[in-house]
């Protein structure tokens, strides 16, 4: 009798254990049937309008100031716009790519354009061997005018329109795709500093306007324009030496860095650090949402040991006595003065003439302008770190 309990007991539970195994694979094929069949769908367009892709929030670059914290460089916030790769054909991206532009200029905005042809069909190099090494890169008959190279160019990217202004815009930006690539989870900068009417007007409309994305980014202001421009110094885009240079140290192709001066000398403290968001966007390139998963980090601000009104009075005296000079027949066009204190030896004062506007880099910079300003670079880039002896806010 015994025996039999205890079979019984086993039977039970193993009767049990499969009625209970059938009823949770029941219950697995009704989910199942649920996910894939009922609600397949509506899953399915969820997961495409979630797909992610990761967004660098720039970091705001740090104040330059003077002894009495006058400020001479600071940022203010710009809008950018951004552009993701789709699976939009050719003929569509070039169609909004041309949409883009149009809405740009519409509230005179400008846009990124490193093509080396104008508007006017003339080469922006103004070096012959310049523009034969650009013809060579892009495999174009040495001969070739600059109607036949832009007739190379719309070939290349399948443009269809006829209009060489509308033609010109399309491949402004595409060259700049060109040259810096652009996948679905890495954007390109098309433009940049652009207004806010024209940023409120992309995301309105933002279904016409298909892997666009506006951002917020900080734009550098140098808020006494030229003055003490060969100290504080300039940034501009980074170039791929640099950014070969600067492996491994969150740069991108799209950063801007110090080139001369202050702001080449003390890059490391200025630029700060960058955060980093994540922006829900769906197939055909339509952004959904985004959220903020780091927060960007401002850089330092630097405060010089120079006076800005002693540095402004300076200027005018140089620039006075050359000009007085050059009336009295002189060939004198160049000009330098420092001013120390001889208790400590605090630079007050440092000053070259000509100067120069040093928001005139943040944008497209003229082959003549940057051959009268490069000659000083070397001098400066040495003399600034010593000679104003910045020190820090933290």
């Amino acid at each position: 009798m015994k025996g039999k309990s205890i079979r019984a007991n086993l039977n039970l539970r193993y009767n049990l254990l499969t009625t209970f195994v059938y009823i949770i694979g029941i219950v697995l094929l009704i989910q199942l049937f649920k996910l894939q069949i009922v609600n397949g769908e509506e899953y399915r367009q969820t997961s495409n309008a979630r797909l992610t892709r990761e967004s660098t929030i720039e970091a705001a670059r740090g104040n330059i100031e003077d002894r009495n914290e006058n400020v001479l460089a600071s940022t203010k916030t710009g809008y950018s716009v951004e552009l993701y790769k789709t699976k939009s054909s050719n003929e569509e991206l070039n169609e909004v790519i041309l949409k883009i532009v149009n809405l740009l200029e519409s509230n005179k905005d400008t846009y990124i354009n490193n093509f080396p042809i104008n508007s006017e069909l003339k080469f922006t190099y103004t070096s012959q061997e310049t523009i034969n090494n650009w013809k060579s890169k892009y495999n174009i008959e040495k001969n070739a005018d600059e109607k036949q190279c832009i007739e190379t160019f719309k070939e290349k990217y399948g443009i269809t329109n006829n209009d060489v202004q509308d033609v010109l815009k399309i491949i402004a930006i595409r060259y700049e795709i060109t040259t810096n690539g652009y996948s679905s989870t890495k954007s390109i900068k098309v433009a940049e500093d652009i207004s806010k009417r024209s940023a409120m007007q992309f995301n309105e409309q933002n279904l016409q306007f298909p892997g666009v994305n506006i951002i917020e980014d900080p734009i550098r202001v140098y808020n006494k324009g030229s003055l003490a421009s060969h100290i504080l110094g300039y940034i501009r885009k980074i170039d791929q030496d640099e950014l070969k240079a600067r492996e491994g140290q969150d740069y991108t192709i799209n950063d801007y860095i110090g080139k001369m001066g202050i702001e080449y000398v003390l890059e490391k403290y200025l630029r700060g650090e960058k955060g980093t968001k994540q922006i829900d966007m769906s197939v055909d390139g339509t952004i959904e949402g985004e959220y903020i998963e780091k927060e960007a980090v401002s850089g330092k601000t630097v405060v010089l040991t120079i006076d800005s009104e002693l540095q402004e009075k300076m200027e005018k005296i140089i620039a006075d006595s050359i000009k007085q000079l050059q009336k009295e027949g002189k060939k004198t066009e160049y000009g330098a003065a420092v001013l120390m204190n001889i208790k400590n030896g605090e630079v007050l004062g440092m000053c070259s003439y000509p100067s120069f506007e040093p928001e005139v880099f943040l944008g497209v910079l003229e082959d003549d302008v940057w051959k009268d300003i490069q000659d000083n670079n070397k001098l400066y880039n040495n003399a600034v770190q010593s000679a104003c002896a910045p020190r820090f806010y933290i």
